[in-house]
């Protein structure tokens, strides 16, 4: 008994480029997308339940120059990028049937070859939702809650790498527009270079004699960047309310809570209070 059903998927990332893949030996096209066999990608079967319960699958694929790199994955161009898949009769493209729509969760890579989990469209609703009451802010640096300005010249400056070491540990002349540990618990971004694209955050901002500075990131960036490439330092927020208002001048939209009675003063014995 011969079948002519096959599997295509397409992968949208979030700048638009879209990217068609199919187990069938030859060119599939439809809906506008050319689903090409020579990519290596593959599908584990679907996990599918009704109710909540989370869509799940797993896909593989080998890496190609030019289709899904490892350049463009250490990046996080494919993070969360829109995926579909149907079954479709190669004879007639136009018999299909959609089976899976979703987005990419975590994607890793190693030997020349991708590996990404497939998340369907409940996972969203097993998300938490509501608000934190919390003495530090729970708004990120520069969002709509928060509101501050990522562009003034006094919370981000771009610079060319001088020195790197073990991947995430920068060496930089001085930066005397800005006071020791600004940058703490910001992000550096790369924005030129094999590793442009690439961000991290950063976990130290320490001055050094003779006015030099390094910036420490928490972990190594996927792609060394290179003497000469240029990156991106943006100022670091530890989300307390002494931060909010005097580095940022932004009290006004603190979205914490630094009243809020301490887990030690709850626990504390009171006076008066009898057993």
């Amino acid at each position: 008994m011969t079948t002519t059903v096959a599997r295509a998927w397409s992968i949208r990332r979030a700048d638009g480029v879209t990217l068609g893949f199919t187990d069938h030996d030859g060119v599939l096209e439809f809906e506008g997308i050319a689903f090409r066999p020579d990519c290596g990608l593959t599908a584990r079967a679907l996990v599918q339940a009704t109710g909540l319960s989370v869509d799940n699958s797993e896909a593989t694929g080998a890496l190609s120059d030019d289709a899904i790199t490892e350049r463009d994955l250490m990046a996080g161009r494919w993070d969360e990028a829109e995926l579909r898949m149907w079954e479709v009769d190669w004879t007639d493209p136009a018999r299909r049937k959609l089976v899976f729509r979703g987005n990419l969760g975590e994607v890793s890579c190693s030997n020349g070859a991708f590996r990404t989990e497939l998340r369907g469209l409940s996972e969203r609703l097993n998300a938490p939702q509501g608000r934190v009451y919390h003495p530090r802010c729970h708004a990120r640096l520069g969002d709509n809650a928060c509101k501050v300005d990522l562009s003034d010249p006094g919370l981000s400056v771009k610079l060319r790498v001088e020195g790197l070491e073990d991947g995430r540990i920068f060496s930089i002349s001085a930066l005397p527009s800005f006071a020791a540990n600004w940058f703490e618990s910001g992000r550096l971004q790369v924005l030129s270079g094999a590793a442009e694209g690439l961000q991290g955050l950063i976990k130290n901002d320490m001055a050094q004699p003779g006015g030099h500075r390094v910036i420490e990131l928490w972990s190594a960036l996927g792609i060394d960047p290179k003497a000469g490439d240029q990156i991106l330092l943006t100022a670091g927020c530890d989300k307390s309310a002494t931060s909010c208002r005097l580095k940022f001048a932004n009290f006004i939209n603190f979205r914490g809570f630094p009243h809020l009675p301490t887990e030690d003063w709850l626990l504390a014995p009171k006076a008066g209070r009898h057993g």
